[in-house]
């Protein structure tokens, strides 16, 4: 097996990485090629401008980084979304709402991405259980979320716009996930 070294600041969470999920989101619709450059560039240049060695620590740096990828999720939402007048107001306070909910679910599992760097190393079967049955009940909050927030999405949308913006969440989440799988190893076994 490769010889993989992962500590706490070896977190999937580098300039590169983050500059790849943005371009990846912006680049999810192309129908408004100009606002996709310019937040694009924004995006990038925000990350190349911070670094970890100007956030006053790693969680002021992650949270800079989230701030940035929540703009960049919101601009293409915008775009997808293609909301009337009596839709954008009660949709846009709906997505504020749900959003928040979705940050408090989410800090969930970069807690359990930093428990697992801080143990990689030295990985107990007992650990490895409990990072696993963690990140089982993340995802179960998650999905519970998602089925409450879809009913209400439902009640002031018609069924398929609900259903598109589920699917933008879910096309956005999947560029999340498959970067974070790529960044983080597999435990290690004797």
């Amino acid at each position: 097996m490769q010889d993989v070294h992962f500590t706490y600041r070896s977190l999937p969470y580098s300039n590169e990485h983050w500059i790849r999920v943005i371009i990846k989101i912006s680049y999810l619709y192309k129908s408004n090629k100009k606002m996709k450059t310019k937040t694009t560039l924004i995006a990038i240049g925000l990350l190349l401008m911070i670094s970890p060695a100007f956030a006053q620590s790693f969680d002021d740096y992650l949270e800079i980084v989230r701030d940035v990828l929540n703009t960049e999720k919101k601009a293409v939402v915008a775009e997808v979304m293609e909301l009337n007048d009596a839709e954008s107001a009660p949709f846009w306070e709906l997505y504020n709402e749900y959003n928040a909910a979705l940050f408090k679910v989410h800090t969930k599992r970069v807690n359990i991405i930093k428990d697992f760097a801080a143990n990689y190393e030295s990985m107990t079967d007992e650990k490895a259980d409990a990072l696993w049955t963690s990140s089982m009940a993340y995802q179960n909050e998650l999905l519970k979320l998602n089925k409450s927030y879809y009913k209400k999405f439902k009640k002031i949308l018609p069924a398929s716009k609900a259903a598109l913006y589920f699917q933008v969440e879910n096309k956005i989440a999947a560029l999340v996930n498959a970067d974070l799988a790529d960044g983080i190893p597999l435990i290690e076994t004797n």
